[in-house]
């Protein structure tokens, strides 16, 4: 989600005064009002600055955050997932709200096995772009990772509903659909009821 700033430098524009010299008013009073007009127009000046003072001072936390984001970008694609990680912190330091940097911070996390963590960031990236099928997906392996497989499948379901073509998630729901069946499967067989997490591989292979 992109947004645009925009510095809104509009100032009021005054008319000069006429010189009609044979008019009948005192020059004290043509001073008093060169005077009040010096005046309007100053403080014009002070609010712009003012104005795009406030305006310049988010624009740049902005600029500073895609900066951060760029930089773990493309960390992460050279591999070094704990820099990238500490530059997206920083841009959520300015940009808490960003979805898309909450989502690439999960991935990176379960590259690097934290899938606790994993599983915050990937929910707050849901909490914010609800309909985002990506955010869902991500979500749905890091509930894989943690060992959820009920939830991820919930999850995979909610992102095919917001993109129906999506063959990473319907692949996913069948990993996750496999790990609930094995785990009844287990029930069965007489091993322990508390036996119900699993570790998602690369791969699994699905019957």
């Amino acid at each position: 989600m992109k947004l645009t700033w925009k510095n809104k430098n509009t100032t009021s524009k005054k008319r000069p005064f006429a010189q009609f010299p044979n008019l009948p008013f005192d020059q004290e009073e043509e001073e008093e009002e060169e005077e009040e007009h010096l005046h309007h127009r100053k403080t014009d000046e002070e609010l712009k600055k003012g104005n795009d003072y406030h305006n310049q001072e988010p624009f740049d936390s902005k600029r500073l955050a895609q900066s951060f984001q760029a930089q773990g970008n493309k960390l992460a694609e050279d591999g070094k997932f704990r820099e990238a990680l500490g530059k997206w912190e920083a841009a959520l330091n300015l940009m808490p709200e960003n979805a898309v940097l909450h989502e690439q911070k999960a991935q990176v996390l379960l590259e690097v096995g934290d899938a606790w963590n994993a599983l915050k960031a990937a929910i707050r990236a849901t909490q914010l772009e609800p309909s985002w099928a990506e955010a869902w997906i991500t979500l749905g392996r890091a509930q894989l990772n943690f060992g959820e497989p009920d939830s991820a499948m919930e999850s995979f379901d909610k992102a095919l509903a917001i993109k129906p073509d999506s063959e990473e998630a319907r692949y996913d729901r069948q990993t996750a659909l496999h790990l609930v069946k094995r785990r009844k499967q287990l029930h069965l067989s007489g091993l322990s009821t508390s036996t119900n997490r699993f570790v998602v591989g690369d791969k699994t292979e699905i019957s």
